[in-house]
């Protein structure tokens, strides 16, 4: 796209974002680059019980000439962009998780070590180099002039005092944002909105719940995701235990399966990058 033609489709966002109110709507100005990259390649897969996975399809992206001028943008509109603005806590935390999102995959995109794309996130450093920073703890991604990390957004922000203080923190956020990993909850095709972000977490939550990455019943053996062990402390939180948290937001058909499981074990969780081909249930 000429450069003429980019400015004027950049300060047309602004403007919008400039004088609409901040409300659900105005998120979806704001991230519409984002949805249209969503839209196009993130697959989703319905499973049995109601369970979902999804993949990211990072060759048709990159294949695809317009997907460049999408990252660029939606970098620019977020850089560009004010989040104080935001009231409420739906539009807050939507805004944020679509942030996480964003720029997780425009990491992958558009940082590739020889022209590849990575195997896991963690190519990128941190547990194999832990001379390096992970990409969750690199602060290089810009909203409104402040440069954030993924952590940031995720730990500091989401579950951070902040929003605990003023009860905006929902432990459903594990089971939203992506760190782009065949282990992750699904990648949504959507954006979280202030008129979804309640559907589409319990959503996401659940459906999540209802597939063997996230939660295994064997022989009255529960077996769960890591995401449980990593941030027991926001479930506790959330429902007084991990187990609790499960049985809250599971389906009642499954919550009747696990609720007399007497402990639970942790699936080791699966690293490889979110692509169609590293799922099973793709092929």
């Amino acid at each position: 796209m000429p450069l003429k033609a980019l400015f004027s489709s950049w300060l047309a966002l602004l403007l919008l974002m400039v004088v609409m109110p901040v409300r659900a709507d105005v998120t979806e100005v704001l991230y519409a680059p984002f949805q249209k990259l969503l839209s196009q390649y993130v697959i989703e897969q319905a499973l049995p019980g109601n369970g979902m996975v999804s993949a990211f399809d990072y060759a048709g992206a990159l294949a695809d000439d317009r997907t460049d001028r999408l990252l660029r943008s939606q970098r620019q509109a977020l850089a560009s962009f004010s989040p104080d603005g935001l009231k409420g806590r739906e539009a807050s935390v939507a805004f944020w998780i679509n942030a996480y999102n964003f720029f997780m995959i425009d990491q992958i995109l558009s940082d590739r070590p020889d022209g590849r794309l990575v195997s896991s996130v963690w190519d990128y450093g941190g547990r194999i180099n832990p001379f390096v920073d992970s990409v969750f703890e690199r602060e290089t991604f810009n909203v409104g002039g402040r440069a954030l990390s993924l952590d940031g957004i995720q730990k500091n922000i989401l579950l951070g005092k902040d929003y605990q203080a003023k009860g905006w923190k929902d432990a459903r956020v594990h089971f939203a944002v992506n760190c782009a990993s065949t282990g992750c909850p699904p990648l949504r095709s959507q954006l979280y909105t202030e008129s979804n972000l309640e559907t589409l977490l319990t959503d996401n939550t659940r459906r999540a719940l209802n597939t063997q990455r996230h939660l295994r019943m064997t022989s009255g053996q529960l077996t769960v995701t890591e995401l449980f062990k990593w941030y027991e402390e926001d479930f506790v939180e959330a429902s007084g235990s991990v187990k609790a948290f499960i049985l809250k937001w599971a389906t009642p058909e499954l919550a009747n399966q696990i609720k007399n499981a007497p402990s639970y074990r942790f699936i080791d969780y699966e690293w490889t990058l979110n692509r169609p081909e590293n799922f099973p249930e793709l092929r």
